[in-house]
């Protein structure tokens, strides 16, 4: 089973066995607009909530992708160096950014269920 995990920073984190994958919402892309490049981290880097991890390049704006926890980065979405497009069709799916290990699930706590997201949003 996975739970689905939002941040007030628009970023979603999708938790499965012990592993997150780590994207930006669809809201997120929405206001950005088309992406037309994504800085990745590397995988091994080890991160603490908050830190400032990708950066997504649209037509309009340049923009900060932060870990939700803390952990270690374990894979890196290959596929958009050369799509990052894929962002835009796919958000919460196919255009996710990376997986980490999480170094305290306790921290999940504090972030927002689908629900609260989409009321905050509002």
């Amino acid at each position: 089973m996975s739970t689905t995990y939002y941040t007030e920073d628009h970023e979603w984190i999708r938790v499965e066995n012990g592993i997150a994958t780590v994207g930006i919402t669809e809201h997120a892309q929405e206001q950005l607009g088309d992406l037309v490049f994504v800085d990745l981290p590397s995988p091994g880097a080890n991160v603490a909530k908050g830190d400032a991890l990708v950066v997504v390049e649209s037509v309009k704006a340049a923009s900060d992708v932060y870990a939700p926890v803390d952990g270690e980065v374990k894979s890196v979405n290959d596929a958009l160096s050369s799509e990052p497009g894929l962002v835009n069709s796919s958000a919460e799916g196919d255009g996710w950014l990376w997986t980490m290990s999480i170094a305290d699930e306790g921290q999940l706590d504090g972030l927002m269920d689908a629900d609260a997201y989409q009321k905050s949003i509002a």
